[in-house]
């Protein structure tokens, strides 16, 4: 196995030589070759000797990164815009773990337009990325208020699709009647022209709505030359809609036709807020917020970094033509010749001094450092709770990482279980996870929770059975799956949701694991929130269910119900889908799998012609008619 760079100073330098002094790409390697830093620069060499420096002043967590460096690899690139855009893609393709910046926040939604679907729906979502890859997202949004308020005026000037599932088979509803919706469940309107309506709207997350103002009036004035009142009139009722989304949100800036863009953070020693603020034709049409980790760099690096992911996952015509930043980039020649080249035509970004431009910056300060303060009291609270708690269960120090345990299952089947993390009292998504039970035993008419519970314990530690934790190192790369072996993984308490008799079955392979010494575990049980312990018979005293520390647990034990509650339904729902699936005979998993995810449920695929059915890969003509027919036979017979 390689030594680290930073043990074998011969072989760093030897390498930091064969760096050329060029643009382009670096990426950073742990011994497992796996990538754990991306990043570019107008001179390789500089940049990567940079980070092996003694008396170079790195954040914590980048001088964590390059302890963990085994090897440096290289891309040259023709130009400093270039290594930018390569330096996207491959953050894209890898995912290393030293590059997050921005933290999930789930509590920012999103617009998502399903572009994957032949008729796309528009919804707001907190889970971005969770659909097709050509699906569309526009966020995160501060205002939900507002944001919902402009999504139903948006579904009444516009006729869109209504309902995720048609009411009727043969005929639309009364939505079609009312003109809100053109017939999709019953393709009353091709998908291409239904496509061109949902390109309109999303101009109007795009910040484009001065332009689609533009042409609805365009198109309303020919409308009445041409006599035809009725179009004219429904035209001038989309105007005044568009008109009003922003009569609220007027922005006093010397030049209205300019888009611009005004980006500007608050931070502590924590946390760092970032607002974005989107300006179209001197109006406020879009408040956008990010989270990012004060440590991950320095606040200068963290603006750079925030606006590169945000333009990165924007169309080129949603680029403005000014930026505004609080602070100077770091990188501004390399960012503004990568947007120009994008947007073909010149972006120009600043830090504004002075009158109007500065005035703006401080606004989007404000709204930071509002951000902030609320953020900080979410802190507060959690910090509060878990100090509490470790004063309930006589903990040495506060548990950083707590993991909650839930089964779900309806007499036996379906049996699924749930692992939901919390850190620092805050619900930490990105490390949920979900498990089938495989217990051949449990199945439907016998349940067992003890033993399931038993299951998912083993299934979660059984690796670090073999390892010491003195031995262990922080992870270069985030948690993976099942026995995931790295410090900030382990969990400093574990939360099983029941009683008693939960608890000792998991005991039992804790004991098994030999891991009772490295494992804190407790339950609680639903009826009088009880905390119970290890060889304790009786509940805690002290676990009064007000307590700001049972709190925690609480809330901790209502998500693992929640995520293994919604786990089940849908591993129920897959069934009974496959199990109407499985009476067409010559239809097998592999083709039912594909039917399901083009039409998404047994009720479209009901709903389907012929032609659409053969139109799904390994579905021929002859077993399409098949398939047609068991739907339309069952439909008689009912």
């Amino acid at each position: 196995m390689t030594e680290q760079l930073l043990q074998d100073s011969e072989k760093l330098q030897a390498r930091l030589k064969e760096i050329p002094l060029e643009a382009g790409v670096y990426f950073m390697r742990d011994r497992h070759d796996g990538v754990i830093y991306i990043g570019k620069s107008k001179a390789l060499r500089n940049r990567v000797r940079s980070y092996f420096r003694s008396s170079q002043d790195l954040s914590p967590r980048i001088a964590m990164m390059v302890q963990l460096v085994h090897e440096i690899e290289f891309i040259v690139t023709d130009s400093e815009a270039e290594a930018l855009a390569l330096e996207a893609n491959l953050i894209k393709q890898y995912q290393p773990y030293y590059n997050v910046l921005l933290k999930d926040d789930k509590k920012y939604p999103y617009v998502c337009i399903t572009w994957s679907e032949d008729y796309p729906r528009i919804f707001i979502t907190r889970k971005r990325k969770m659909g097709g890859t050509k699906d569309k997202y526009y966020g995160p949004y501060v205002d939900v208020f507002n944001l919902k308020r402009t999504l139903g005026i948006i579904k009444r000037a516009f006729p869109l699709r209504q309902r995720p599932i048609p009411m009727f088979k043969d005929r639309p509803c009364l939505n079609y009647d009312m003109g809100l919706c053109p017939g999709v469940c019953q393709e009353l309107i091709s998908p291409e022209e239904y496509r061109k309506i949902m390109l309109r709207v999303a101009m109007i997350f795009q910040g484009r709505s001065s332009e689609l103002i533009e042409t609805f009036t365009e198109k309303m004035e020919s409308a009445a030359e041409a006599l035809e009142f009725e179009k004219a009139a429904d035209l001038r009722d989309r105007i005044q809609v568009l008109q009003n989304l922003g009569t609220n949100q007027k922005v006093s800036l010397p030049d209205d036709t300019v888009s611009r863009d005004a980006i500007a953070m608050a931070q502590d020693e924590q946390h760092t807020c970032i607002q974005l603020f989107q300006i179209r034709a001197g109006r406020l049409v879009g408040r956008l917020a990010f989270v990012a980790d004060s440590q991950s760099d320095v606040p200068e690096a963290i603006l750079q970094r925030t606006l590169e992911a945000h333009y990165q996952n924007c169309d080129p015509v949603e680029i403005p033509n000014e930026v505004h930043t609080q602070l100077e980039l770091p990188e501004v020649e390399i960012l503004q010749a990568w947007l120009s080249d994008r947007k073909g035509r010149k972006v120009a970004i600043a830090t504004p001094q002075r009158q109007l431009k500065a005035e703006l910056i401080e606004m989007v300060e404000r709204n930071a450092q509002y951000e902030l303060a609320r953020i900080q009291k979410q802190s507060d609270r959690n910090l509060q709770g878990l100090e509490d708690l470790a004063e309930i269960l006589n903990l040495e120090s506060l548990p950083h990482r707590i993991e909650g345990y839930d089964i779900s299952h309806i007499q036996g089947s379906d049996a699924v279980a749930s692992q939901v993390v919390f850190i620092d009292g805050i619900p930490a998504k990105q490390h949920y996870r979900h498990y089938k039970i495989r217990n051949p035993d449990i199945q439907t008419g016998h349940s067992d929770d003890f033993a399931s519970l038993a299951e998912v314990i083993a299934r979660r530690f059984r690796k670090y059975s073999a390892f010491e934790m003195e031995s262990l190192t922080p992870s270069p790369s985030p948690p993976l799956g099942e026995g995931s072996m790295s410090e900030g993984d382990f969990p400093d308490l574990i939360m099983i949701d029941g009683g008693k008799g939960q608890l000792s079955s998991v005991m039992k392979i804790i004991d098994k694991l030999g891991l009772r010494d490295r494992l804190t575990v407790i339950s609680l049980a639903k009826k009088r929130e009880e905390i119970f312990l290890p060889e304790q018979s009786d509940p805690l005293i002290g676990g009064d269910p007000e307590r700001a520390g049972v709190q925690v647990l609480r809330r901790l034990r209502d998500e693992a119900h929640r995520f293994a509650i919604t786990f089940h339904r849908k591993k129920r729902s897959q069934r009974m889908q496959r199990s109407h699936l499985d009476q067409i005979t010559g239809l097998g998993h592999h083709r039912q799998k594909i039917l399901l995810e083009k039409f998404h449920s047994v009720d479209y695929i009901r709903q389907a012609t012929v032609e659409q059915i053969a139109e799904t890969d390994g579905i021929g003509k002859k077993l399409a008619q098949h398939i047609y027919d068991h739907f339309h036979h069952a439909s008689n017979n009912d």
